[in-house]
Order: C-alpha cells, then structure tokens, then sequence
C-alpha cells in the first residue's frame, strides 16, 4: 500500500514523539480501490493541543478551530502533489448519546483505535493503517476491505444506531452508493428507509453539500431514485417526488418523474456542469401542478414559469447561494424557448441573449439538448439547435442592452440639454429597440441624430414610441409564451 512520502513524514513525526498514528477513512477506501486519495486522515492517541504544540514545533503551520479534536496541518507549498494540502489529524474519540439526531452530545477521548474505528461509519471508511519499519500494517476489524471488493456499503455494527447518532449518514450512505458504484447491504438499506424521516431535522446546508456531490457524479440520477426508493426524498425535494407516475403527453414516453432524472443523467454523462444538472432535474418539476387533461393531448401551459418560481424557492431552502440559483432558475424559466430555422430572425436571437444573458446561453442549449433525450428524442442536437448556436455566435457582439449603445445616457442629457430623469432612459429604449432589429444602426452618428428628432418631438409621442420600443424588445417572450401554448416543440 503506496503512502505518499509526505503523509509518511507526518507520521513519523507522531511516531517519533511515542504517539501511536493510523491513516484513516476514505483514503485507505480509495487506495484500496486502486485510486489516487485527494485527501489524507489521521487519527492518533496524541490530544488536540499535542498534536498543534507538535507540529508547530517542527516547522508547520497549523490550526484547530472545532470541537471534534481536529487539527488541520498545512503541508509546504513549495512541494508539488496531487493532493490537498491539508492534512486532518483527529484525537481517537468515542461519542455518548446525540439529542438531537445531527452532533454528539459530547466528545469523549478514546484510548484505542479500536475504539475510534467502532464509531465510524460504514466498514469501507472503518479501516486503519499504520507504518512499522518503514511497512504498513493494516487493522480492519469490520472486514471492510470485502466488502471494498464486493463494492457494498455496510454500516459498521447496528445500522439503526449508526443512523440515530447522524442521519445524514444515510445520505451519505446514498451518496457513497451512487459516486462509488457500490450497492447498499439490506439491513443498512432497511435501516435507511426505517429512519428515513429522521433527515428532515438534519441542517439543510449539510443536505445541499452531500446532494452537490452526488449531483457531481456520473451516476447522479441513480442516486435521486435511490433517494426515492428509500424515502428521502420525500423529506428533501417533495416536490419532485410528486411527478413520479404523472403521465405526460404525446411528446414524451416516461412520466414528469423520470423524464426529470433522464435529463439529469444524461447532462451528468456529458459532464456538464452544476447549473446544467440541477436545471435538468427541476427544469419540469412544475407539470404535476399545472396539467390539463390526460392522455396524448394533456398539456402544461406556463409550467417553466411555475418551475422557475419552484426551483427558486427548492434551492433557496436548501441554501444554495444566491448567485447560483439566479443562473439555474433563469435555465428552467427560459428552457422551451421557440426556435425555428427561417422563422425566427437574428432580432429575435438578440431578444433571447439579452434576457437569458449571453453567459447563459450555451447552458441553456446544453439543458435543451438533455431534455430532448430526456423526452426519448435519440438525437440531443439537431440542425436547429446547431444553427441557433452559429446565429448566438454570429450576433454575440451586437447590442443586447442599454450599456453596449454607442452613445449613453450622458451624451444623451447633452444633446438634449436636460437633466437625468425618466425621458433619458425612454431615449434608450427606443434606440436599443432599433439596434435590436438593426445593429448596424449602432453608430454614433446614427444615434445622435436620432436622439436630435425624438427631442423635437413632443412627450405624448415620445410616450407612445417608448412603450412601442419596450413592447418589441419584449416580443421574442410573448411569441414563445403563444408557441409553448400551441404545443410546439424544438425537434
């Protein structure tokens, strides 16, 4: 078993100030399955003020800051690797009783390894490794190394227990499942779902956490089931639950439910990013609460309107970062969007860029390529999709907003010797609504003179072609509104 030379060294270190050390967890996991470990655990009988005193004293920077007796020990920068340079040494610990179902009550001390591999939790991250003479001995008293081969999580001694100390791992369980490849066990599944509803109290920051690794891994969809099959999903994102065994209509052969995870898995097989995947799963999680009818014919007017306001309010519980859920609900909002080759002029692709936002629009097209495969379509990018592609980029340096007119709001308070107020920003529109249709009317000259005679005009005229210009740069959102409810689709 390969140690890198670095995590040896720091062993030694605790070796050599008569502490006993073990490499720990996910590492010696994934050594053992023949993978590189991103990052290195070591737990050990010295204290968490020992171990700081220690390794501060031999030349490392390091810092303890929780109350779980983990000390982060910063390696050199100067050394390359393929692997954080943090290294965590935690005290051997066993917990007491945990009121309430996420944290300890308190931390007690351990004196063996033993003792502190008896808390872990699944046998495949139960497995220690120590150095004697330069060799590594292996110490695997729950047989994890089997159950490593056979690809199976496994709780280590009585699932139920495992899960009342921490129910987030039976997420992490699911997780594990899914981004390993391993199956579950049956008593640790059973256990899984009888506990299940015990998730709802765990914080949704550690929830939003696991999911996002789960998301991340190419099975991300067999994960959600497997969230479903066991029950907690329910107590996670119920609304997407409620689309499993709602038929859909003549343009899709799976329900809302599946049709939502083939989405997701195929943005995770074509490794797209988190905005793409997660877009793809709640992108028509709307269509339970919006259907019409049964059969080929049922229809789900406005459900991407519905959806956007869902997966705000979904991802917005689940603590996802402000900027992130602007991205993926703007993806959901504007999923069904119109286009057809012939049909839909340059303008109209401007009006789209501007709304979605130029950095959006090659995720909107990724999101769009998964729904079609979602829906049973076998090709994802037809010539439409390959043709609106060349049309974004053919019009990407047009004007799209305001900020890339060739004059600005000052100019405009110049020529027209007034002050800031709402006519400066009527002026824009008008002159945007132009370039929108005409960019090669974005020239200074042009603009200056246009701004000239909507001067000489008087404020109802003005009036009337301000609301005229914002009606058309608006117009690609209403025609896709009237396609939407006429059933058209991208094909």
């Amino acid at each position: 078993m390969s140690i890198p030379n670095e995590i040896k060294k720091i062993m030694n270190i605790l070796v050599s100030a008569k502490f006993e050390v073990f490499a720990v967890g996910g590492c010696i996991r994934d050594l053992m399955m023949g993978k590189k470990p991103e990052d290195w655990d070591l737990a050990t009988d010295a204290h968490p003020e020992e171990i700081q005193a220690l390794f501060e004293d031999n030349g490392y920077n390091c810092f303890y800051e929780n109350d779980f007796g983990t000390v982060g020990v910063v390696l050199p920068e100067n050394e390359r690797r393929d692997f954080s340079n943090i290294v965590e040494i935690t005290t051997y610990r066993t917990e007491s009783s945990y009121s309430d179902k996420r944290h300890p009550d308190k931390i007690h001390w351990a004196k063996t390894i033993e003792e502190d591999l008896s808390r872990r939790d699944f046998t495949s991250n139960a497995i220690a490794v120590k150095i004697v003479d330069d060799k590594t001995e292996i110490l695997d008293p729950y047989r994890g190394s089997d159950d490593i081969s056979n690809k199976i999580i496994r709780a280590v001694g009585d699932p139920n227990e495992r899960f009342s100390e921490d129910a987030l791992r039976m997420f992490r369980a699911i997780r594990f499942s899914t981004t390993l490849n391993f199956s579950i066990e049956p008593k640790t599944f059973e256990a899984i779902e009888k506990n299940a509803e015990k998730t709802a109290i765990i914080s949704k920051e550690r929830i939003r956490d696991e999911l996002i690794k789960m998301i991340m891994s190419r099975d991300a969809a067999k994960g959600i089931d497997l969230l479903r099959e066991t029950g907690i999903l329910k107590h996670v994102i119920p609304e997407l639950e409620i689309g499993y065994g709602v038929s859909q209509n003549k343009h899709h052969i799976y329900d809302c439910y599946q049709h939502n995870l083939l989405t997701l898995d195929y943005a995770a097989k074509k490794n797209f990013n988190l905005h793409v995947r997660l877009a793809g799963l709640l992108h028509d999680i709307a269509k339970p609460h919006v259907k019409v009818g049964e059969g080929e014919d049922a229809t789900f007017y406005n459900h991407e309107v519905v959806g956007a306001k869902m997966t705000q309010k979904i991802l917005e519980r689940l603590k996802f970062p402000k900027k992130e859920i602007e991205k993926i609900v703007i993806l959901v909002r504007f999923h069904l969007f119109y286009y057809n080759v012939g049909e839909v002029s340059e303008s109209s692709v401007r009006r789209l860029v501007r709304q979605v936002g130029i950095e959006n629009m090659d995720d909107l097209i990724k999101l769009r390529m998964a729904d079609r495969v979602g829906s049973g379509v076998p090709k994802a990018e037809p010539y439409k999709l390959r043709h609106l592609k060349y049309l974004i980029e053919k019009t990407s340096s047009d004007p799209i907003s305001t900020k890339m007119l060739a004059i600005d709001g000052a100019e405009i308070m110049r020529l027209l010797k007034i002050d800031s107020g709402p006519k400066v920003g009527k002026v824009l529109s008008i002159l945007l609504s132009e370039v929108l249709s005409n960019p090669e009317n974005n020239d200074v000259d042009k603009l200056r003179t246009k701004v000239e005679w909507l001067g000489s005009i008087n404020e109802k005229e003005l009036d009337s072609l301000s609301d005229k210009a914002k009606r058309e740069i608006d117009e690609i959102e209403t025609k896709r509104d009237e396609m939407t409810k006429r059933k058209y689709w991208v094909t």
